[in-house]
This record gives C-alpha cells, sequence and structure tokens, in this order.
C-alpha cells in the first residue's frame, strides 16, 4: 500500500533515514557523519504537516513501513532566467535493505510520479550522489536523465 506519510510512519522512516545516512557514509565519511539520520522525530513531523514536502510511503502488510519518498514543490514564477513551471523535487527515496529488490522503489516512485502529474507538475527532478551507483541504476531504470552534474576537487 502506497499513501501520504503520517506520524505513526515516524518510526520506521526514522530507520529508513538510518540506512540512508549509512549508504553516504560508508561511501564519502569525509562528508557524511554516521551513524545520524537527516531529520530528527520533531523535524520529521513538521514536514509531514506541510503540504509542499509532501512525504509518501509504501507499507507492508502489518503497516510497517517498507519504502519512503520525501519530496518538495517547487515553482519557479517570474523568474529573470527560469520559466514558470512547477518541479516535483524527490528529495529523498529510499527502499528498506530487506525489501530491495522486490520492485517497491519502482512501485513507489510511480506513484510519485502520477501524483506529480495530477497537481500539474512540468517534471520529477533529484540529486543523487556518484557513490551511490545502486541508486543511479535504480533511476535510469525509471526513467530518469541527467539534468545537470555537480562536480567537485578536495584540496
Amino acid at each position: 500500500m502506497i499513501r501520504r506519510a503520517e506520524i505513526r510512519d515516524i518510526p520506521g522512516i526514522m530507520k529508513l533515514l538510518f540506512q540512508v545516512n549509512m549508504v553516504h557514509h560508508l561511501g564519502r565519511p569525509d562528508l557524511f557523519k554516521g551513524p545520524a539520520t537527516k531529520y530528527d522525530e520533531e523535524e520529521l513531523a513538521a514536514i509531514l504537516c506541510n503540504e509542499k514536502t509532501p512525504v509518501f510511503v509504501s507499507t507492508g502488510d502489518q503497516g510497517q513501513v517498507l519504502a519512503h519518498c520525501f519530496c518538495v514543490l517547487k515553482q519557479f514564477e517570474n523568474d529573470g532566467l527560469m520559466t514558470d513551471i512547477k518541479t516535483l523535487y524527490i528529495d529523498d527515496l529510499c527502499v528498506d535493505e530487506a525489501w530491495r529488490g522486490h520492485h517497491v522503489g519502482q512501485e513507489l516512485y510511480e506513484y510519485v510520479k502520477d501524483y506529480a502529474r495530477s497537481i500539474g507538475c512540468y517534471n520529477i527532478t533529484l540529486n543523487v550522489w556518484a557513490l551511490n551507483s545502486a541508486a543511479m541504476k535504480f533511476y535510469e531504470k525509471c526513467g530518469l536523465v541527467p539534468q545537470k552534474m555537480g562536480m567537485e576537487t578536495i584540496l
């Protein structure tokens, strides 16, 4: 079952946020602290209550959170450079380690894509760290293509 996340989902979402952090920490310990989470429970509750930051979850038979997708609605209006489009930015998509390979992430992404279409979004965007090759393969399989690239040099 896929639906908007609720306060009762916070413990399951926190577990997934920890898993996401560890992927990044293990890949780039110079940038990511570990173990850690991107948000605490209070920050997460505020995100869940904000219409501009919808969060969706895929849940199992017992109501456990199998996956989450954090989104942010963005819209350029009267910008000197950008056209007036509405974008759904995926800030974080994570499938529980035990459920990867069961198409849970693909179903969640398709649900979010349908949601974006239903509210008049022009596109969906996201960022993916180069260290996360599994995520890059997943997003390519879902039909996403590179829009821009961030680059660095370590001093």
